[in-house]
């Protein structure tokens, strides 16, 4: 009896132990498959990340040659680089060093960019070109555009809009650089003041002067200092872009003005700073 008894007990302790060893087993083999789970998730983002740095490193590459090239681009060229400014090659940035000696100190103080040093050069270009004392023209460069703006008792006579002969000698030399580059396009912009056209007057309204005052200086260029017809656009502002509050005499003399803006392809942006 006693011998059946052991016998049982021992039987149980197997069985147990048995049953014990089983889960313990079974237990590490779930986390030895979710262990094997994680690592094959591991290594497919880790070759995901390596192509992924690979196609950047690609893009670099690409973009770095790109620029590279676009410094040893021909004599001329100008490029605008998204989010990275102005890239010059290196004769162009030479050139205009050149032109900048020449320029006086107080003009050269605001500037304090690549940008603004390029606008004050070929400022200083255009001037000089077309005999500027300073007096009878304003020339600024904003966004590669050159602009050029002549106070309109220089052309016109009050609410006329036929050109005086006293205006062919700034016309002509506006003429003379635009006909230098044939890429150049050439808008023409009339402004009036705020004053109200005579009724009894031939003119309709300020609009009807600055386009009329716009055409004739075109008509002008065209037919006697033969800039190309397809350079040329025709503007009237009327009063409605001044340059100063139309309070006074004087400043309605500043904002009666007719406004050149060159507009020139980047290609040849270069050439206006280029040796006479």
């Amino acid at each position: 009896m006693k011998t059946s008894k052991i016998l049982l007990v021992l039987s149980a302790v197997i069985f147990l132990s048995s049953c014990v060893s089983k889960k313990k087993y079974t237990e590490l083999e779930n986390n030895l498959d979710g262990t094997k789970s994680e690592l094959m998730q591991t290594r497919v983002e880790k070759e995901k990340l390596e192509t992924q740095m690979d196609q950047i490193e690609m893009r670099v590459d690409r973009y770095n040659s790109k620029i590279a090239s676009l410094q040893t681009e021909k004599d001329g060229m100008m490029v605008s680089v998204p989010n990275e400014g102005l890239v010059l090659s290196e004769k162009n940035k030479q050139t205009m060093r050149k032109t900048l000696k020449n320029v006086p100190a107080s003009k050269l103080a605001g500037a304090t960019s690549l940008k603004d040093s390029l606008n004050i050069a070929i400022s200083y270009n255009i001037s000089k070109k077309m005999g500027n004392s300073g007096e009878d023209l304003n020339v600024s460069i904003e966004e590669t555009m050159v602009k050029i703006n002549i106070d309109d008792n220089l052309l016109f006579g009050d609410s006329s809009y036929r050109v005086g002969s006293d205006a062919d000698d700034i016309l002509s030399r506006i003429a003379e650089v635009v006909k230098s580059e044939p890429s150049l396009e050439v808008l023409v912009e009339g402004h009036t003041d705020s004053r109200t056209v005579k009724e009894d007057s031939y003119i309709v309204d300020n609009w009807d002067l600055s386009a009329r005052r716009s055409a004739a200086i075109v008509r002008r260029l065209e037919s006697k200092f033969n800039v190309p017809s397809e350079q040329l656009i025709v503007a009237g502002r009327s009063s409605y872009d001044p340059i100063v509050p139309n309070n006074n005499k004087d400043n309605m003399a500043k904002n009666r003005r007719t406004q050149i803006v060159i507009m020139p392809n980047l290609d040849k942006f270069f050439a206006m700073l280029g040796d006479d």
